[in-house]
């Protein structure tokens, strides 16, 4: 791969040291920026620090030596180039409020990892980071795809998209983000973006459900498919572009959710579909599973849209204790016995052409090993 054409970043702070906040460090640095880690535990800023690893989160994988870790958070902010927040999302809007003053007067880039919306208001992480620091909303990008962090630490080539309604905010951090193994296309739909990540997660825990009972593939196809409706119906009504639900952000990151048992959100679904409660569930996951808390909230607004979402609110009844997981395939998408068109409710057509070049542009990625050409 060419080197970039624009000065690398010389110094980025990821805040939050999980799984996904450190491989994307790792992104960053393989890429060639000197990346500062904020972990909140000591020990844990510690363990990255000096022997470049992070044993808890993701076993097995050596961190470059441009990765350094803090546990202070005003050290690893002090002069950041470009900043990332990978928190719960639930969390975000405290620890951003220790953030503010820190960034008072800064104009670098504030990039979202996170894939949730806040429960109490039902706003999307770029909406919570806009109001919690205050900041131009042309600052903020938002990072998203087909990203299972353990896969992507072990150098296995995959790409992501980055969105702003900022063009020059997307090209800067989509330029950060790349290396030989991790490539970044860029769009403009923050809202389909987002919205992309937040609902493949509810689908993949609705997969993890059916998985964990025995159902088998056609039964799981059904539901990724009609989920992607689902997914779309509800994006556009927030005024996302039904394409971006067609690419990386939507149908290639709930082909790698729904699939995968590195997933958190199927791996609480398979838990959920094998008896666990709500509460076990939570309790045996060492990582958050963000789909669990973003079931309520996007109910809310679905409602609000007029939008129809029977698998989501089959899932919800499961975390409610209201529905046996064994009945989510019989109820597939709906109690309703009309038969119905397959066409999603906004009535989107000629989606084919734009889901095949998706297809295409992935297959290409794999194929080239993240290799292209240029930004798309």
């Amino acid at each position: 791969m060419s080197r970039r054409a624009t000065t690398p970043v010389t110094r980025v702070a990821v805040l939050g040291a999980g799984s996904w906040g450190t491989t994307f460090g790792k992104i960053l640095a393989d890429g060639g920026a000197n990346v500062v880690m904020w972990a909140r535990r000591p020990e844990l800023a510690n363990e990255i620090h000096t022997g470049k690893r992070n044993t808890k989160y993701l076993p097995g994988i050596n961190l470059p030596r441009t990765m350094t870790a803090t546990s202070h958070l005003a050290e690893a902010l002090e002069g950041a180039d470009q900043v990332y927040l990978s928190i719960p999302s639930q969390s975000l809007r405290e620890n951003l409020a220790g953030v503010r003053p820190l960034l008072e007067g800064s104009s670098v880039p504030v990039v979202s990892l996170m894939k949730g919306v806040e429960k109490r208001t039902g706003l999307r992480m770029s909406q919570v980071i806009e109001q919690a620091l205050g900041c131009d909303p042309a600052r903020i990008a938002v990072a998203s795809g087909p990203n299972l962090a353990l896969e992507i630490a072990q150098e296995q080539p995959t790409a992501a998209v980055i969105s702003s309604i900022s063009p020059e905010t997307a090209e800067i951090v989509a330029r950060a983000a790349r290396n030989r193994y991790f490539r970044s296309f860029v769009n403009t739909d923050v809202i389909g973006t987002e919205f992309g990540g937040v609902l493949k997660n509810l689908i993949a825990v609705a997969i993890g459900i059916v998985d964990g009972v025995g159902y088998g593939e056609n039964t799981k196809a059904s539901i990724i498919t009609r989920g992607l409706v689902e997914m779309t119906d509800f994006a556009v009504a927030q005024g996302a572009q039904p394409e971006t639900l067609q690419g990386l952000a939507g149908l290639g990151d709930l082909i790698a959710t729904c699939q995968s048992p590195l997933s958190r959100n199927n791996t609480a679904g398979r838990l959920l579909g094998q008896g666990y409660k709500f509460q076990d569930v939570v309790a045996q996951m060492q990582q958050t599973a963000e789909g669990l808390a973003s079931v309520a909230p996007i109910l809310q607004l679905a409602k609000a849209s007029g939008v129809q979402m029977p698998i989501v609110e089959q899932v919800k009844r499961v975390l409610d204790g209201t529905m046996n997981p064994r009945e989510i395939a019989p109820h597939l998408t709906t109690d309703d016995d009309t038969p119905q068109g397959e066409r999603t409710q906004n009535g989107q057509t000629g989606s084919g052409g734009a889901l095949w070049r998706s297809l295409q542009r992935a297959f290409d990625q794999l194929r080239h090993g993240g290799r292209g050409s240029g930004l798309a």
